[in-house]
């Protein structure tokens, strides 16, 4: 049992010890949340370019004018593959309308490679490894978890950044939105 004095210790001690712990909770979420990317962060995207699966690079400028679902992700990332099948399906739904999926993964070719043999996607994949996580970071991903994607419309707007696994009602929504 707490004697007199030490009841009033706790009175005075609690309400500081919540203080502290939501000020840390803040602070967390300040350092690791999704930040809006420089604008010229996403200008510089277009100009970049990674190997796809074969070897061969693909310039991130061919999909320029289109909404584009940027998706970094790893083989070894168990969050990045259970959100696959979701953008693989709204992938080939909202295609016809202008819309790509593009993951980069930041990962070996050969880990890739090996994933993808058993679990195909209809979008295309490339091969980012460690350039692609300095990217990631210069779009808004600060601690550099995964996965994190951003949706950028047809002007190349960043409409939407997300770190962790995507939920599918949302970037469904979000595409409803800007893709007609």
């Amino acid at each position: 049992m707490l004697t007199a004095p030490m009841q009033k210790k706790w009175l005075y001690l609690a309400p500081l010890a919540l203080a502290a712990l939501a000020a840390g909770i803040w602070l967390a979420q300040m350092r690791y949340a999704p930040q809006a990317p420089a604008a010229p962060a996403v200008a510089a995207l277009w100009q970049l370019g990674f190997p796809d699966v074969r070897g061969h690079e693909q310039p991130l400028s061919q999909w320029r004018g289109q909404v584009v679902v940027l998706n970094f992700w790893a083989s070894w990332c168990t969050p990045c593959r259970e959100e696959m099948p979701d953008f693989d399906a709204l992938r080939r739904q909202f295609q016809p309308d202008g819309i790509e999926f593009v993951g980069i993964a930041i990962d070996n070719p050969a880990s890739v490679s090996q994933f993808l043999r058993t679990m195909p996607v209809s979008y295309p994949i490339l091969i980012g490894e460690g350039a692609a996580h300095r990217l990631a970071r210069q779009l808004g991903n600060p601690s550099g978890a995964l996965p994190y994607t951003i949706v950028l419309d047809r002007d190349g707007n960043l409409v939407l950044s997300h770190l962790g696994r995507l939920p599918r009602a949302t970037l469904e929504a979000t595409l409803r939105k800007i893709g007609a």
